[in-house]
């Protein structure tokens, strides 16, 4: 989540032969007949691979992909790892990807970066659990989308021609997203100005590179023709994504799904010390907090679930430090429930250390971990005064 989290909390080529047979078997699969409805409930609860693959920074040394990987303080990423995420309970690993950090001539990825994507999303597909592939903040080139925007697409298709070619291979375990949370442009239209000037423009821009990333996708070979497809709403932001000028892709296949991310309230899912924006709140789950959890996640339901576009919350969560243990085992759990009961998937942003020990291979507090999982006991049909109750008592 560079755009917001990674901020506060802050191998070379692998052999041809190990490559070759990465996740052989469960990779090659043919796709079901399942909707993409299906695939998100099956996705089940998920976990972000945060601060990784993503990270990246003009001061980081070298052209070893290790070095991205471990620059904001990840060890280097292991099987074990991987298969740690399942043996907790979790169906859904999110990798996001900088792939920027090492890049040639015409926006050319270095194979040594897509092998080792391709490595860890063979082992987490081979733990069998669903992948979810995404450029993510990638050094801050989308800002230059609305200045320069034949450029900047032309290297967004570059990127996805590339990607959808190297991963072609994998089954319906494996799910492509558009973007991460830059899909808005405060150039064009800056939402906290009052006005409306700008504000279409920046929605048609971000609709335009999501009808992009379809057409890529389904234009390159193998599984890649019906697989399924995660879409980033505007900044991922709940109300916006539900804003009549945010569109979702044609898709020949019908097989696309929504992501945003849930940070709200910002004072304590973003902030862990004060800042110029507002103050650092240590503590979570008033009446108002639970009202305004059940608003949000009513509207994503309302505006997309209900008419058939599934929903991925691609991330939530909020800083370990400064905070009150129950106020964070309380919010984790809330926002996995009410996800949960909407037939959404909720994946949990998380980097080094934080939630789960990579060290390890397990995650740190079993009480949060048991809260997140305890949503998978709730029919989707639970009303929202019952699951408040029942994560207040279990808080």
């Amino acid at each position: 989540m560079k755009g917001i989290l990674s901020r506060i909390l802050s191998l070379g080529l692998a052999a041809a032969a190990a490559v070759s047979t990465c996740g052989c078997g469960t990779n090659a699969a043919a796709f079901s007949e399942k909707t993409t409805q299906e695939i998100v409930t099956d996705m089940g609860l998920g976990i972000n691979l945060g601060n990784t693959l993503e990270s990246c920074g003009s001061w980081i040394n070298g052209t070893d992909v290790r070095s991205y990987e471990t620059a904001w303080g990840s060890p280097v990423i292991t099987e074990d790892m991987i298969k740690g995420y399942k043996a907790a309970g979790f169906d859904t690993l999110r990798v996001p990807v900088a792939w920027s950090n090492l890049m040639t001539g015409d926006y050319d990825i270095s194979p040594e970066l897509m092998d080792r994507a391709d490595e860890i999303v063979g082992w987490a597909i081979d733990a069998d659990m669903y992948v979810i592939l995404n450029i993510h903040w990638d050094g801050g080139w989308w800002e230059k989308f609305p200045e320069d925007k034949d450029e900047c697409m032309h290297k967004y298709e570059r990127i996805w021609t590339q990607i959808s070619d190297r991963f072609s291979k994998y089954s319906e375990k494996l799910v492509f997203e558009s973007l991460n949370e830059e899909g808005g442009w405060d150039s064009l239209w800056n939402r906290y100005s009052g006005g409306t000037e700008g504000k279409k423009e920046s929605f048609d821009l971000l609709n335009e590179i999501n009808q992009k990333f379809v057409d890529i996708v389904r234009s390159s070979k193998g599984n890649n023709k019906k697989r399924h497809l995660l879409i980033a709403g505007y900044g991922t932001d709940v109300a916006l994504t539900c804003d009549e000028l945010f569109k979702m892709p044609d898709d020949p296949q019908n097989r696309c799904a929504v992501s945003v991310h849930y940070y709200t309230p910002s004072t304590f899912a973003i902030l862990d010390k004060d800042a110029s924006w507002g103050k650092n709140r240590r503590t979570w789950g008033t009446d108002a907090d639970f009202k305004e959890l059940e608003k949000y996640m009513d509207m994503m339901k309302e505006h997309f679930v209900d008419k058939g576009i599934p929903v991925i919350i691609g991330e939530y969560g909020c800083p370990v430090k400064n905070k009150e243990e129950d106020s964070i085992r309380l919010y984790t759990r809330s926002v996995a429930q009410a996800a949960w009961k909407r037939n959404m998937c909720p994946v949990l942003w998380d980097v080094t250390d934080a939630f789960y020990s990579r060290s390890k291979a397990q995650f740190k507090d079993p009480q949060i971990l048991k809260g997140i999982m305890d949503a998978k006991t709730l029919d989707r049909g639970t009303n929202a005064a019952a699951a408040k109750k029942t994560a207040k008592k279990a808080a």
